[in-house]
Order: C-alpha cells, then sequence, then structure tokens
C-alpha cells in the first residue's frame, strides 16, 4: 500500500492553494464543500475564483507565492501551470511537515486527492494513487450508480442514534450484529423510500427492545425482473434481491437473473403456463401475506414490469387489505426490452406516432380486443401472450383495415441468449409460427416499425443445428 487513505478534517482550518486558474477552483470548490477556511495565492484569478473572492467567500493575495504564505496552514495546494512554482511549494511544505497535493504530480506529493462519492456523512474514496486518475473516475461512476444518495440519510439516521445503541449494547459483538441487522432490513428501507419518521419510531423500538435481532415487521417486494438479460436490471432491484430471506418467482424469470438472488434465501417458484399453473394467483396472493406477517423479508420478482400484464396489482392490493408493507420496484418491459434487442423503434416519426401494449388473451381465455382501435396504420401493437391467438389477431386486424402486407415480427425470449427474431406479414404470419415451431415467451409486434429490423438490428444471432441460439453484439 503505497498511501495511506485517511479522511482530514479542515473545517474552519486555513487551506492554502497556489494557483488562480481553473484547475485550482477545482481544487477550491472541494476544500470548501468541507468547510475549509481557503486562501488563494496568485497574481490573477479565473472568473469562477473572482467571484468567489468578492463574495467573501475565500480570500485572495494578488500575488507570487512565498515562503510565508504557508504560515499557520494545515494543508496546501499547488495547482499552477509553472512547475518551478509547484516544486518550490512542495519542497517547502515538506520542509515544513506540511500535507501538500501538486496537482497532475504525484511525485511532489504527500497527499493525493483521490475520486470521491460523497454521500455524506458516508463518503468514500478511490485512488490509484495518482497513476490512472481517469481509471479512478470510472470505478467512481460505477459506484455512484450503484450507492443510492439515500445512503447518506441512512448514515445520519445511525450517527444520531450511535449514543444509544452504544448504551444499549455495550458488547462490540452484540452491538455490531445490532447495526447490522438495522442496516440490511426493514429501516434502511424505509428510510430508502422516504419513510424517515417510521424509520426512526422502529429504531427507538428496537433499542428499547435491546435485541440484537429485534422483532421487525415484514415487508413485500415486488420487482420487475425485466425481460430476461440480468443487464437490465436496476440497482434497487439488484440490491432486495440480495438481500430478501424469501423468493417467490415467476416462470418468466430468467436463470442467469435467478443467480443474482441472496444464496441462503428460501425459493419458491410459483410459474404459470397457459392452462398449467403451478399455484393459483389467489393462492400467490395469501403467500405473500403469510410470509410478511411472520417477519419476512419476501420478494416477488416478477418477468418484466410487474404493473404491466404482471398482475402485481392484484397482488398488492391484498397487500394493502392486511396491512402489510411492500415496495414495487418497476422493470423493463417486454415491449420496451425485446423490441430493442430487435432492432425494432416502437415508434418513429415516418411510421408510427402511438403505440399500444395489449394482452393476447384475456382472464377468460378469449381475445376480445377493441379491434377497431389497434387497426391503425400508423401506429404500433404490441401483443404480450399472444401466439395461441394469433389467428383471431391476424383476421381481426384485417378485418378492421389494415392490410394483409403489414408486417408483423415474433421476438422468441428476447433479450436473453436465445433470442430470435423472425419478420412476417399480417398474411402469413400463421404459417411462421407453425414452420418455426416458435413457443412462448414470444412478443408479437405489428406494424409498419418492423421493416425498420433488418437496418436496425444491433444483436447478431447464431443458430447452430441443435437449434440453441447465442447472440452477441454486432461488429
Amino acid at each position: 500500500m503505497n498511501y495511506l487513505p485517511i479522511f482530514v478534517q479542515i473545517k474552519q482550518r486555513p487551506c492554502l492553494v497556489v494557483g488562480g486558474g481553473s484547475i485550482a477552483a477545482r481544487k477550491v470548490a472541494l476544500l470548501r464543500k468541507a468547510e475549509g477556511d481557503v486562501t488563494v495565492i496568485s497574481p490573477e484569478l479565473c472568473a469562477e475564483l473572482s467571484e468567489l473572492a468578492a463574495a467573501g467567500k475565500i480570500q485572495h493575495r494578488a500575488k507570487t507565492f512565498s515562503a510565508e504564505d504557508m504560515d499557520d496552514c494545515v494543508l496546501v495546494i499547488a495547482a499552477t501551470d509553472q512547475r518551478d512554482v509547484n516544486q518550490q511549494v512542495s519542497a517547502l511544505a515538506h520542509e515544513k511537515k506540511l500535507p501538500v497535493n501538486v496537482v497532475d504530480n504525484p511525485d511532489l506529493c504527500s497527499f493525493i486527492m483521490p475520486s470521491m462519492v460523497d454521500r455524506s456523512p458516508v463518503q468514500i474514496a478511490i485512488s490509484t494513487g495518482g497513476n490512472a486518475p481517469v481509471l479512478a473516475r470510472l470505478i467512481r461512476t460505477r459506484l455512484e450508480g450503484m450507492i443510492p444518495a439515500a445512503y447518506g440519510r441512512l448514515g445520519a439516521l445511525a450517527e444520531s442514534f450511535r449514543g444509544k445503541v452504544k448504551a444499549a449494547f455495550p458488547n462490540v459483538e452484540t452491538r455490531r450484529s445490532f447495526w447490522e441487522s438495522v442496516l440490511e432490513g426493514r429501516i434502511a428501507e424505509l428510510i430508502f423510500t422516504g419513510h424517515e419518521d417510521e424509520a426512526r419510531a422502529l429504531m427507538e423500538k428496537a433499542i428499547a427492545e435491546k435485541s440484537a435481532n429485534p422483532e421487525l415487521p415484514g415487508e413485500v417486494y415486488l420487482v420487475g425482473a425485466g425481460p430476461g438479460d440480468p443487464d437490465l436490471l436496476t440497482f434497487r432491484a439488484l440490491r432486495l434481491m440480495q438481500q430478501a430471506d424469501v423468493v417467490v418467482y415467476d416462470r418468466l424469470v430468467s436463470p442467469a437473473i435467478m443467480e443474482m438472488v441472496r444464496r441462503d434465501a428460501e425459493i419458491v417458484y410459483v410459474g404459470k403456463e397457459r392452462d398449467k399453473h403451478t399455484m393459483q394467483q389467489e393462492n400467490i396472493n395469501q403467500l405473500l401475506v403469510r410470509l410478511a406477517k411472520e417477519g419476512k423479508r419476501v420478494l416477488r420478482l416478477k418477468g418484466g414490469d410487474p404493473f404491466i400484464f404482471g398482475r402485481g396489482g392484484e397482488e398488492i392490493e391484498l397487500l394493502a387489505q392486511e396491512g402489510v408493507a411492500f415496495q414495487i420496484v418497476p422493470g423493463i418491459t417486454a415491449a420496451s426490452g425485446c423490441s430493442s434487442y430487435a432492432g425494432i423503434p416502437l415508434t418513429h416519426r415516418d411510421y408510427a406516432q402511438s403505440c399500444v401494449f395489449v394482452t393476447g388473451h384475456l382472464k377468460d381465455g378469449s381475445v376480445d380486443l377493441n379491434w377497431k382501435a389497434l387497426a391503425h396504420p400508423n401506429q404500433t401493437v404490441v401483443f404480450y401472450m399472444g401466439l395461441h391467438g394469433a389467428p383471431t389477431l391476424c383476421k381481426e386486424m384485417v378485418a378492421h383495415g389494415l392490410s394483409g402486407s403489414t408486417p408483423v415480427a415474433l421476438v422468441e425470449q428476447g433479450t436473453t441468449p436465445q433470442q430470435r427474431v423472425y419478420t412476417a406479414t399480417l398474411d402469413t404470419l400463421l404459417d411462421t409460427i407453425k414452420s418455426k415451431d416458435i413457443k412462448p415467451p414470444t412478443l408479437i409486434i405489428v406494424g409498419e416499425v418492423v421493416s425498420l429490423h433488418d437496418k436496425l438490428k444491433w444483436v447478431k444471432e447464431h443458430h447452430n443445428d441443435d437449434d440453441d441460439s447465442v447472440f452477441a453484439y454486432k461488429n
């Protein structure tokens, strides 16, 4: 380890910046964010620093650097474009045993400025020892997306209860276990979803019980897993997947996504196929209520988006009625994911000015849709679960005004390595389904935008002799 990673308290303490340009301005901004008392030494200032000086937010000495400028300072930054000045600042700081940073010159530094993720009071610093700052920024970018801003509020909550927890749990191991339970459970989720008052009330209850594993109410996470590719999961979905006690999942959740759930979670499969239900919907609803009332964190994992033909609304109706806490995490719905991976834009100024999502069969198994509203030439219609009703689909769309030559796409197992895309027309769709032996899950896209598939497809499909498909990005 070439550097000792530390955090320095500079609040209301004198800090010196030598240099008045844009790079110096960035360093000044960081020091001011940490509430340092900043003095800038430079004959001239850039516009940003001039405004700060005029407003009295920094001190400015319009001069060249000299040794006495370091008197009483606790930290020094050299940010000029003159190497000899930077070297002089570095040498004097080392002589006075002051921490010094010379921008873009790690050899002259006694400390380096890391790339930072700020979720105050939670802070993360990433450093490559000054050798690869771009890499540090790339890592920071990834962490920025993975760590919600609400972690700052969670850190503030922990800070405010630190004394009470220490008093209630004098044993270090018991205290650590308590914090792990709190920060990975219901209290943290309340903070993440904006229910801070409820979180504080539960925190008080947990401390009063003096339990390292406080009795906290269960919760249901209704999470959309997207159309199949695990890269399309949201960060919140992934976080909840990795902390759930029980996972209740559907047939359309891909194996690759199931690999990402918590390893020791209880797994319950409730998949449904046409005329073949592992568990009736009413029983699924009751199962979620029972598990949550047992105090468990229940992940209800659904393919696509739970509120778009995912029956999520039916499930949370009962949860709300029973007073069970829940949160909903949207996912990329199949229409969006599959059309994107097929290179078929659902809207396009030249082809379609509207888009409609419809289910291919109703609760009673019929395909009784408003065909007049669907059969418009400048509209894209996406049919979910439409294979069984394809004969009715073709007949009614043509009967209500669409040409039999209207392009149609079938996207089978979209966004997964087994994705296959077939194009046809309303006249030839049924022959294509039969000849290609197309199986669910398959999305049917009807509209002129399908004609763009050959031009815009960016996922290259490979079909081997066993008809196992894999895809890769096209060059």
